[in-house]
Parts: structure tokens; C-alpha cells; sequence
């Protein structure tokens, strides 16, 4: 048997972070990720994560930050304050990978992470060259090669 899930999305809100009463941190977000065949639908999925992990997600995690969770699908039933069954679905993380940049969590992290996504190096990846990009190195000596 097998229970495997790997999302990508972006935070929906700020997460949050507890401790259990015996000290054991405990955080909570959701993500939103795009459907794989239409772009327009959104799923909004619940993650867990817990102890270094979940202090990490608290402190370098903020609404609208993308990330990557590996984790497995939790079910679990808890009785609500009204007396009524209630049953819940979330993602517990093994690992949480934080794939743009940005500062701290939180209101700082909106504060520093602009809602357009940052130049990356790799942006210009499968872009045509041409002749006038390549720095030629004009060599009229007999130079061996330096490697």
C-alpha cells in the first residue's frame, strides 16, 4: 500500500504555529494548487507539518509563497464544541520545500516578496542565440588551452 502526495502551490494565508502540551511544535497552512488540465480550476489543501519542520514552515513560509510538499493524506474524525462528527483531510509534511524567494513568514513576508515573481537565472533557458550574443575571443597566438 501506498499513500505518497506531492503538491505545489502557493500559501493561501500565513501559517500557523502551536505546541502541543507536551512542547511538540505543530503548524498548519493551506495551499492553493492549480488542477494539471484546467489552469482556472484551484484545489485549496490542508498541510500539517510538524517539530523542526513545522518551526521552519512558521518562520520562512508566508501567504502567497510558493512551496513544494511530500507528505501522505491524513484522515481523521474530532467531535466539534456543537457535539457534532466532524471529519477532516490534510496533507501531513514530511518535507516542505520553499521554492521562491523571500523573506521571514508572516506580514514580513509580504512585506519583501513582491506579488510578480523575481528574475531568476535560469529565465532565459531555451531562448534562440544568435551570433551577436557569443563573445568571441580573438587569439593570434599559438596558446595551449588552459585545461
Amino acid at each position: 500500500m501506498l499513500n505518497k502526495v506531492v503538491l505545489i502551490g502557493r500559501l493561501t494565508r500565513d501559517p500557523e504555529l502551536r505546541y502541543t502540551t507536551n512542547g511538540t511544535a505543530v503548524c498548519r497552512f493551506s495551499l492553493a494548487v492549480n488542477r494539471r488540465y484546467n489552469r482556472e480550476q484551484v484545489d485549496f489543501i490542508d498541510v500539517v507539518a510538524w517539530r523542526g519542520l513545522a518551526e521552519n514552515c512558521a518562520n520562512y513560509l508566508g501567504k502567497g509563497r510558493l512551496a513544494a510538499v511530500d507528505g501522505s493524506i491524513q484522515v481523521r474524525s474530532y467531535e466539534g464544541q456543537d457535539g457534532q462528527k466532524r471529519k477532516v483531510t490534510e496533507v501531513v509534511a514530511d518535507d516542505v520545500r520553499f521554492l521562491d524567494r523571500g523573506g521571514t513568514g508572516g506580514s514580513e513576508a509580504k512585506a519583501s516578496f513582491p506579488n510578480k515573481p523575481q528574475k531568476d537565472q535560469w529565465d532565459d533557458l531555451g531562448t534562440e542565440v544568435t551570433m551577436n550574443d557569443i563573445d568571441f575571443v580573438d587569439s593570434t597566438e599559438d596558446d595551449e588551452i588552459p585545461f
